[in-house]
């Protein structure tokens, strides 16, 4: 169980449902509840209307899954016999796939229904009941990609076609059942099959050490020095007791990540910042306790990779990740992070000497460790740029924030946002929002999304200051189908007072609505073309990323911020703090991604031991030395448990892409003519929130930009192109 949420949490796919499916050894499904009704059902399954959650029940959603995967299983061997009885298809789409888009959708939609459940409501969708539901949705998804008469109907499918959708949709069937090994036959098949199956298992083993070594540290944390320093998100994180005031204690150690991420900030001690950091990058090694130990599990991860790539006909791994990504070759990867690289590294020497200097004024007379530069970075910030986060925090309260944020989007993109308070929800903090297009029939919503902000211990399995954006149905103009979407935050309420949000969170939650909005405005006839579902895994993140950096323009970000107590608007020495801190050690920021992204792609591309592809990788990216035994490769779950395996690059590349689609903002804005700014505004809705899936993102991008990407207006954006030494 903790295994689907490793997935769920580093897989964007299966929140769009287009991940390749994994064989199973035993594909039979059973109802182990009594069979209802299709009137019970309507309410998990209609189209248009929401579902009614005072009348959900467990047993229902899993009755409904059930029906409904017999019947798409029973259709879709009628279609098979059809299909291979018929000599010739007349048409395509008339006589396989739009009966194929109407028969999967409403399962489709249920699995919807239970993820978002599953994340923001797990006594109503309990993880066990969830993976009833999750297994069951994927093997109907794999018969349908997987039949090879649907195959063949296709692939011999002569006609040209000329709707950009219908072609799309093509694409799409051919490539997944060839990922999936539907040409692969005989004993090649076999093998096929059993590497999937073995490679599931140890991802599944790896991903349950990783968990257990992080249950299994814990430190008592009572030294009032460094307590002192430590801000109340931490504090409260790490309270023995979660219903203590934080200040309150005991305290405790773990290696959750956010736990070490921020202690790490903010810890004065470089012993004890010493000793969570070897702790958290030795864990699941050799170094650290052996019942977790990774490192076979990585090798054997890497291999069953290899074995399926090869099996499939691709060179290896990552050339075979290349077929589901907007990039298209290693080659034309590697060259744009090199190009990066470029930049990047100067600047890293130059910020590393610098913060070295800060340092040794501070105090501190030993030269910096990789553990030291998180905290020297967050002091270094506050001198330089006055940039107190837990001061800016007052200025982004939540309520006023995401309000400012609905005004802005209607503002950009020529909608109306009303809540219903009427409608049905699964917590009453939950709320749901209409979205009306005005420049179109503004008399009926296109689509709507809930919206579930606000930490529930027992009830939500999202982790800390982590956030989602679900799908629960897809736009489809064939099933008259719109889409909802559901936002679902986990920020902590304290009684009687305003929950305020760091700057990452504040970017999280415009990135999260920027997914939502592509889902919502998609012009897709087709359910698998809707939203984000077929856009490449290196483009997914594109949208949200300019919306987050729409925070960076100063008229956007003034209009969204407001003092907690007092509606005082953002002081312009706290803007200036926000601007320049995205520079802030951009060059070490950008390093460590390059750094990940090129230890994937050899994991991917080699055969060479992790060790020695870690020692020679290493000091390319930084200038702190690599410590002996620093094994961070053995838990570094989203290129090995996660999905990110030949495709960690992504992050890097979608950052990329949408500081390029940003600096068009930014340009029309230095026009200083507003009506430049929505004219750029409404070109990104008409692109990349209309588009969706139904088109690749290489020509989204050059129907916006005319042009194809560039690395220039990243490498500006991040300060890099000409960094010197840093001056107060």
């Amino acid at each position: 169980m903790s295994y689907l949420r490793a997935i769920l949490r580093h897989n964007p796919l299966l929140i769009s449902r287009t991940a390749l499916i994994v064989p199973k050894r035993n594909t039979g499904f059973i109802v182990l509840v009594p069979e209802i009704g299709e009137e019970d059902c309507a309410a998990i399954t209609n189209n248009n209307d929401l579902p009614e959650f005072n009348n959900f029940t467990i047993e229902k959603c899993i009755s409904a899954v059930g029906n409904q995967g017999l019947e798409v299983e029973k259709s879709l061997k009628n279609l098979e016999k059809m299909l291979t009885s018929k000599t010739e298809i007349k048409d395509l789409f008339s006589e396989v796939l739009d009966p194929l888009e109407k028969l999967t959708t409403p399962i489709e939609n249920t699995w919807g229904l239970a993820k978002t459940l599953y994340l923001g409501n797990s006594t109503l969708m309990p993880t066990k009941s969830y993976l009833t539901i999750h297994d069951r949705a994927c093997r109907v998804r794999a018969a349908k990609f997987n039949s090879l008469p649907i195959y063949n109907a296709i692939k011999n499918d002569n006609k040209e076609y000329k709707d950009e959708q219908q072609k799309r949709l093509i694409h799409k069937y051919l490539l997944e059942a060839r990922l999936n090994g539907i040409e692969i036959e005989g004993t090649s098949k076999y093998q096929l099959n059993e590497a999937l199956v073995k490679l599931s298992e140890i991802r599944a083993k790896y991903h349950n050490n990783v968990e257990a070594a992080r249950r299994a540290f814990m430190q008592n944390c009572d030294d009032q020095k460094i307590i002192k320093e430590l801000p109340i998100s931490l504090l409260s994180a790490m309270s023995v007791d979660p219903k203590a005031p934080p200040k309150k204690g005991p305290w405790k150690l773990t290696l959750q990540p956010f736990i070490v991420k921020s202690f790490l900030e903010h810890c004065p001690d470089h012993n004890a910042r010493w000793n969570l950091w070897q702790a958290d990058v030795r864990k699941c090694s050799r170094q650290s306790d052996k019942q977790f130990d990774n490192s076979v599990f990585l090798e054997e991860i890497r291999y069953a990779r290899r074995q399926q790539a090869t099996i499939l006909g691709y060179e290896n791994f990552m050339h075979m990740s290349m077929e589901t990504k907007m990039a298209g070759s290693v080659e034309n990867v590697k060259n744009t992070l090199a190009r990066l690289y470029e930049n990047a590294r100067p600047a890293l020497e130059t910020e590393m000497a610098n913060l070295q200097t800060y340092a040794e004024k501070d105090g501190f007379h030993k030269s910096l460790e990789i553990q030291d530069i998180d905290y020297y970075r967050r002091k270094q910030l506050i001198d330089l740029f006055d940039f107190n986060e837990e001061v800016i925090r007052e200025y982004f309260p939540l309520n006023k924030v995401f309000k400012n944020l609905l005004k802005l989007s209607e503002s950009l993109f020529n909608i109306k946002i009303v809540e219903r308070p009427s409608a049905n929800r699964w917590h009453e903090d939950v709320k749901f929002y209409d979205v009306f297009d005005l420049s179109g029939n503004a008399k009926e919503p296109v689509g709507g999304f809930y919206v579930d902000l606000y930490a529930r211990e027992v009830e939500k399995t999202v982790g800390l200051n982590s956030g989602w954006m679900v799908k629960m149905r897809n736009k489809s103009e064939l099933t008259n189908t719109k889409p909802i979407t559901a936002i679902i935050f986990n920020f902590k309420q304290i009684p009687d007072k305003s929950v305020l949000l760091s700057v990452n969170e504040v970017q999280q939650l415009f990135s999260k609505f920027g997914l939502t909005l592509q889902n919502l405005l998609c012009n897709s006839k087709y359910n698998e073309l809707s939203g984000s579902s077929n856009v490449e895994w290196d483009a997914v993140e594109i949208v949200g990323n300019v919306m987050s950096n729409l925070l960076y323009d100063e008229k956007i970000l003034k209009l969204i911020t407001t003092h907690y107590s007092n509606d005082d608007p953002l002081p312009d020495k706290y803007v200036t703090a926000f601007m320049k801190n995205r520079r802030h050690l951009a060059g070490y920021n950008l390093c460590r991604q390059l750094y990940f992204s090129e230890l994937d792609i050899n994991f991917n591309t080699t055969t060479h031991f992790w060790w020695d592809i870690v020692k020679e990788l290493y000091p390319k990216y930084h200038t702190v030395p690599l410590d002996k035994k620093d094994s961070h490769p053995c838990s570094f779950t989203p290129i090995s448990s996660g999905e990110w395996g030949g495709a960690y690059y992504s992050f890097v590349w979608s950052e990329l892409i949408a500081a390029d689609v940003y600096s068009a903002f930014w340009e029309a804005r230095n026009t200083e003519n507003e009506e430049n700014f929505r004219e750029v505004a409404n070109r990104f809705r008409s692109t990349f929130l209309t588009y969706g899936g139904t088109l690749n993102t290489s020509e989204v991008f050059r129907r916006f930009r005319g042009r194809d990407p560039s690395p220039k207006a990243l490498i500006k954006v991040l300060g890099l192109e000409t960094k010197t030494e840093i001056k107060k």
